[in-house]
């Protein structure tokens, strides 16, 4: 009862395609990508104690 058949999974993906098209799921999954890269590099950023300018300067006065 809690497993889903071939069926299923045929059916929810024509759906999903029908509501979003062929070309809009490539263009929503490049937008997660780089929302994903972003974060990363945001991480990576406070990871390593870079600083943005204004901080930066807000120390120095």
């Amino acid at each position: 009862m809690g497993s889903f058949s071939a069926w299923h999974w045929l059916i929810v993906l024509t759906i999903v395609l029908i509501l979003f098209g062929r070309g809009r799921i490539p263009e929503l999954m490049g937008d997660v990508a780089q929302g994903i890269r972003a974060f990363r590099k945001g991480i990576d950023g406070k990871a390593t104690g870079e600083t943005d300018k204004d901080g930066a300067d807000a120390d120095r006065s």
